[in-house]
């Protein structure tokens, strides 16, 4: 379905310019919503057993076997502007959240890949181990998601009193905004009505935009190796103006490939996530995704 096509016209009804819509479209994200209550055909089973490819051994860490998330079937999943899944296929998540959020290393967390006839058979394991979650189907649905730096979800930052705590850098996006899309709200608005943000009883999104501790954490080693072969130098003063800005950069590099809440009983929230850059995603390089993990007490 053409989503961009769809959202273009219904703003031009409401009497938005054309190249304003424009600009807000390069900004726009949808995110595939997985949950167990959406009704209509699966798309994806979380926990129980994947089937992977015939002789293909049950992804690890090296040592241990890897906690299997889900999987979906990406013929299945909505077709969303601009996001380069794999048009068929499945896509598999395992990832160890505990170990993960404790030493942020790759082996951790795996994305596999079983493209569309490939022989599969059900992995060998038991119901009874940890790494084999309670089985169930989803079914997806779609939202609409933006920039971090739009403050679409907070409404109580926008007053003027607050422009103040704004650094020089995040001024300038607000007054860039103003100009460029003095209409955002209502372009908020209107997309949040085509694909509402529900978000009770979600299981996993697809797709969408990065967390922005994510990206910035990229842009922070980035800056630091950029130091460290002598690319650059930054004054210490002006490190945080530079990590803002390469966060900014880096958000429109980066995609969300999944996000999905972990049920751990000794802390308030804890999630995990796969990240990608677009271009590895489009050329089918899922072997390059990155697994995050996050607890919070």
């Amino acid at each position: 379905m053409d989503h961009q096509g769809q959202f273009r016209r219904a703003a031009l009804a409401l009497g938005i310019p054309d190249d304003e819509v424009s600009r807000f479209i390069q900004h726009l994200r949808l995110s595939i919503r997985l949950n167990g209550r959406s009704g209509g055909v699966p798309v994806g089973q979380f926990g129980g057993l994947p089937r992977l490819p015939v002789g293909m051994e049950w992804p690890s860490d090296g040592v241990s076997p890897l906690p299997f998330i889900f999987s979906v079937d990406c013929a299945a999943l909505p077709r969303v502007d601009g996001f380069g899944l794999p048009a068929d296929g499945s896509l598999l998540f395992f990832l160890n959240h505990a170990q993960a959020a404790a030493t942020g290393e790759r082996r951790y967390g795996r994305v596999v890949y079983v493209p569309a006839g490939t022989d599969t058979e059900v992995a060998t394991g038991s119901t009874d181990d940890a790494f084999v979650g309670e089985q169930y189907d989803v079914g997806a649905t779609l939202r609409a998601e933006f920039p971090g730096w739009f403050g679409a979800d907070d409404e109580d930052e926008k007053d003027e009193e607050d422009e103040d705590d704004l650094s020089p850098f995040q001024q300038q996006l607000a007054l860039d905004l103003e100009r460029d899309l003095p209409h955002l709200d209502e372009l908020c608005a209107l997309a949040n009505d085509l694909w509402p943000p529900q978000n009770r009883y979600i299981s996993a999104y697809i797709g969408g935009y990065a967390h922005e501790e994510v990206i910035e954490s990229f842009a922070e080693q980035t800056l630091a190796w950029r130091e460290k072969t002598g690319e650059i130098v930054i004054p210490v003063a002006k490190w945080y103006s530079h990590v803002e800005k390469e966060t900014h950069r880096l958000t429109s590099e980066w995609v969300s490939l999944a996000h999905f809440p972990v049920d751990n009983e000794l802390y308030y929230r804890s999630d995990g996530s796969f990240v990608i850059r677009h271009d590895d995603l489009a050329a089918g390089r899922l072997d390059e995704a990155l697994s995050m993990a996050e607890l919070i007490p």
